[in-house]
């Protein structure tokens, strides 16, 4: 790690100091740029990118290494050989393929600047988030094979692997929502998901890292899923070198990717095979000498989280898939086909809303053996919120459709559902103000995270079926001083001004 982190330092001091003796600086920097886009400009390309990914990479072995003590000695040891592995194989592929200290003689004058969309604070926090959400579950995957290759799992396994899945989870979380908003901003892209294959390739993991936080969980708590639990580890960081391969391989069109070259291709897909082809096989031989863990009833805690990955597993087959699909068509028949958003949302959409529908229920769900009817009674009062959100926008909202009424209600369910959660475990309505202060302040923090996350998913419902539902969008040419009729709006192009910037002129 610290040989890594000096290397890194080496090349941000060539962009800060606009060394254009280094091929990659030279490509990619210019003398006038602000000092902030010279330093977010190191990995603002394919080879620099590398160098943050293998940094974050063995920035987790050293972790692992440094807190890791009061782990078994085998089990801390086989982690941090498969960690080392696979920054191995990735070190090899950045000096084989990808050198970003590869040097000019003579060295240029001046640099070929960076991509003017690049140039913004999207670059300094969405790369970086990504990579610690992809690399992050790199931790779980060696902990997972880790296990195999010792043929058992134990408590302190699953107390080790849970934390890690939250950290990555939530970096890559945040890398995706600093993303949507930068293309809002600087694009202009509207919407919420244009299924563009870059941006699966970092829903792909996002979907497997939920599916595997919930199977943590469960183990954790009640030694069971431990199966479940492995596989998806595995899964979830396959996903993450998949993008890696999909992104820099040239393999598919999109603004995102970031490399042409089929020799980089290649080499991520011996990486792929290695690891990905590997681990499965290892768990194929393995799996069945493990234990199952705990046993439970269908209606329990347990039961729904186990149907939670099960709809979340099947959303990103489908993802999958919808990505997939056209690089396979162009591979056997040479014809080109786009997947796009009518594919994804009449698959992804439907296994989505029987899920949004359940969610409210698993944390009221007792652990083992839980009773629905006594859950669904807690819940009345979310569902006539629900009901009401239903009413009120079918009626007093000009241009709302059946679905529109029925997705706003859907988002309500969730926020009122997670807000039920809260005031159920605090004891509200049931016990006195001043002891169900105490109690909501005694709470464990980790059923204010799950209420939170399930807020912010009915948050993220009520956004989406507000765009899809009562956006208005209007493609057309116009000149100065033209008026347009939008949604009840009057707007009128006034036209364009030049203006200079610090490095840039604009219209």
């Amino acid at each position: 790690f610290t040989l890594t982190a000096l290397s890194f330092a080496a090349l941000a001091i060539a962009y800060a100091t606009s060394d254009f003796s280094v091929a990659n600086v030279w490509d990619n920097s210019h003398s006038l740029q602000p000092l902030i886009y010279k330093i977010t400009g190191t990995w603002g390309n394919h080879e620099g990118s590398m160098l943050l990914w293998v940094l974050i990479l063995t920035f987790f072995g050293a972790l692992v290494a440094a807190f890791g003590r009061n782990l078994p000695a085998a089990l801390r040891a086989n982690v941090l050989a498969v960690q080392g592995a696979i920054g191995a194989t990735f070190f090899l592929f950045i000096l084989a393929t990808s050198n970003p200290f590869a040097r000019l003689n003579p060295a240029p004058i001046e640099g070929r600047d960076l991509n003017p969309i690049l140039q913004d604070l999207g670059l300094a926090i969405h790369p970086p988030l990504l990579y610690l959400g992809y690399v992050g579950f790199s931790i779980c995957f060696s902990f997972s094979v880790a296990a195999l290759i010792e043929g058992r799992i134990d408590a302190s396994w699953a107390r080790w692997v849970r934390p890690w899945t939250l950290v990555a989870w939530m970096f890559l979380t945040g890398g995706i929502a600093m993303g949507s908003y930068w293309a809002y901003y600087e694009l202009g892209w509207g919407g919420f998901w244009f299924w563009d294959p870059v941006e699966n390739a970092s829903f792909m993991p996002w979907l497997g890292g939920t599916a595997l936080l919930h199977s943590a969980i469960v183990m954790e708590k009640r030694s069971a899923l431990k199966i479940w639990t492995l596989l998806l580890a595995i899964l979830t960081f396959s996903l993450s070198l998949l993008g890696t391969f999909l992104v820099r391989s040239g393999v598919l069109t999109s603004v995102h990717a970031f490399a042409t070259d089929p020799t980089r291709g290649v080499f991520i897909l011996g990486i792929l095979t290695l690891f990905i082809g590997g681990s499965l096989a290892l768990f194929a031989l393995r799996a069945s000498r493990l234990t199952a863990g705990g046993l439970f009833h269908p209606i329990s805690r347990e039961g729904a989280l186990v149907l939670n990955n099960l709809f979340l597993t099947t959303a990103t087959a489908t993802v999958l898939i919808g990505t997939l699909y056209p690089l396979a068509v162009e591979a056997v028949s040479a014809d080109k086909i786009s997947v796009g958003a009518p594919f994804f949302n009449l698959t992804f959409g439907p296994l989505m809303v029987p899920l949004l529908v359940l969610v409210p229920f698993g944390p009221l769900l007792a652990w083992k053996r839980g009773d629905i009817f006594a859950v669904a009674q807690r819940l009345m009062a979310a569902f006539a919120a629900a009901l009401l959100a239903v009413l009120v926008t079918a009626l007093f909202i000009d241009g709302a459709s059946v679905f529109a009424a029925l997705g706003v209600g859907l988002a309500f369910w969730l926020i009122c559902g997670a807000l039920t959660d809260i005031a159920v475990k605090s004891g509200f309505g049931t016990v006195a103000p001043g002891v169900m202060l105490r109690r909501f302040a005694g709470l464990p923090r980790s059923v204010f995270g799950t209420a939170l996350a399930h807020l912010g998913l009915g948050l993220t419902t009520l956004g989406i079926v507000g765009t899809l539902c009562f956006g208005t969008e209007k493609i057309l040419s116009m000149h100065a001083g033209e008026t347009v009729q939008l949604s009840g709006h009057m707007l009128r192009f006034e036209g364009l001004y030049p203006a200079q910037g610090p490095n840039y002129s604009e219209d």
